[in-house]
């Protein structure tokens, strides 16, 4: 626990003159504050979370009543009053908020927000369920954005002086900074940053920037790191520069943290985050499983009844943001499943989930009805035809589209065999249908790919 702090030690002073002991001003100053408190609270018992996260719940949702008519009427209809939410039960009591209540709801946002927590701005979801969403936030909740992102860094040690490289869909053209920029740069010295386009620049010329570069960390999506892992091994070589590989935005399977480990020797450092919300969890430093950012999220997993998971179980995920004085985001449904976590044996007392699994959507729909998590990504699809990327689309009980770009088309004896490997993994056997694509699957708006989408 003696090195965490270490890091906050190095902050830099933005008081002219002043250069030791450091002294920050302005919102440099929140961000440090909050550093020191997450720093402290991480390490709470489960128990005093909780009982904190509820004494901000009633703040929260005496202001949302007041001030929403939506959550107001979201009460009354459930015969509830704000003294009834202030325990787990309690608040399970309250029907979750879905994504079409919050896309319908013309009265949701709250008239007006408490003294400092403007600006209030918008947050639109890339739409990847077909549900996109309108959230509004405010500067508060901005502030747990960077706090958690830092928690992050600073969970994983990484050294700022070094170079960062991002693959985002938010430059259209590969952008070199000067710094980590924000959080980093409010409170530290640091190396330079590269962001490069993800939807319009091909892999292999983000490779060759990347290893023009040499980036320490490399932030992006998992499936455009297995893209680049595929192009490291048609070279031979390559991305040998990088000590910390965080990805975000896709689910994370065993076998995409296998084959990173085993072709770099690296372990994958994922988060979960949402537009609509921000940080949900954060994986453990010291373990596969995932921590809650209980600081400003409460999060359920939910079985089919709607109760509690036990540990290991997977579920729905509910999640309530309890600094959002904009937008009343409690126990909303995010569309997400989850397994379960209990005690982590890394000490922290922060909630935990075992698993992110990803949107509902994904998963498969069984002739007999059931749904489950689909195999999708296979460690041997190229021991049945040269495949470089794959997305499996189910169009209805029976029949999965299986869209692939190749290296060059496949002979029947490989179909063969691709398709029999496709229906055992899947457990069933499907009615597969081989859709060739030209050049790299479209991704979506946000720049996210998804490996396996039921239409039904």
């Amino acid at each position: 626990m003696s090195a965490r702090p270490s890091m906050l030690s190095q902050i830099r002073s933005n008081l002219p003159e002043i250069v030791w002991p450091p002294m920050v001003q302005g919102a440099p100053a929140v961000l440090a504050s909050m550093m020191a408190q997450l720093q402290i609270s991480e390490w709470l018992a489960p128990e005093e979370i909780e009982a904190r996260q509820f004494v901000q719940l009633e703040s929260l949702c005496r202001h949302l009543a007041a001030h929403s008519a939506q959550f107001k009427a979201r009460l009354d209809a459930a015969g509830l009053a704000v003294d009834d939410l202030l325990s787990p039960a309690g608040l399970r009591a309250l029907p979750v908020l879905t994504r079409r209540d919050v896309q319908t709801s013309a009265d949701i946002f709250c008239t007006e927000v408490p003294q400092g927590h403007a600006p209030v701005g918008e947050f639109r979801t890339s739409g990847s369920t077909g549900e996109p969403v309108v959230v509004r936030r405010t500067q508060a909740n901005q502030f747990d954005w960077l706090a958690f992102t830092l928690r992050d860094h600073f969970w994983r040690q990484r050294d700022f002086a070094q170079k960062l490289c991002s693959i985002r869909a938010t430059v259209t053209t590969p952008t070199h900074g000067p710094d980590w920029g924000p959080p980093v740069s409010f409170l530290f010295d640091s190396g330079p940053s590269l962001v490069i386009p993800i939807t319009n620049t091909k892999i292999p010329e983000q490779f060759d920037l990347i290893e023009r570069f040499r980036p320490d960390t490399l932030l992006l999506y998992p499936s455009n790191l297995l893209a680049l892992l595929g192009e490291r091994e048609a070279r031979g070589a390559g991305l040998e520069s990088l000590s910390h590989v965080r990805s975000m935005g896709e689910t994370v399977t065993p076998a995409f943290r296998s084959r990173l480990h085993d072709t770099l020797g690296l372990d994958v450092e994922d988060t979960y985050s949402s537009q609509e919300l921000g940080y949900v969890a954060l994986q453990c430093p010291g373990s596969l499983g995932y921590h809650v950012m209980a600081e400003s999220m409460i999060v359920e997993v939910l079985d089919d009844e709607g109760q509690p998971c036990s540990p290991g179980q997977i579920g729905r995920v509910v999640v309530t943001d309890l600094h959002n004085f904009a937008t009343p985001m409690v126990r909303y449904e995010i569309g997400d499943h989850a397994e379960a976590g209990g005690p982590c044996a890394c000490g922290r007392g922060l909630p935990t989930l075992n698993r992110v699994l990803g949107r509902t959507r994904n998963l498969i729909l069984m002739p007999d009805g059931t749904r489950r998590w689909p195999l999708v990504i296979f460690s041997r699809y190229r021991d049945f035809a040269p495949v470089r990327q794959y997305q499996m689309i189910q169009i209805d009980r029976m029949t999965v589209d299986v869209r692939l770009a190749v290296d060059r088309p496949l002979t029947g004896a490989e179909e063969a065999d691709f398709r029999a490997h496709i229906q055992a993994s899947l457990g069933h056997p499907f009615d597969i249908h081989f859709v060739i694509v030209e050049g790299a699957l479209p991704r979506g708006g946000a720049g996210k790919f998804e490996e396996f989408i039921s239409l039904v």
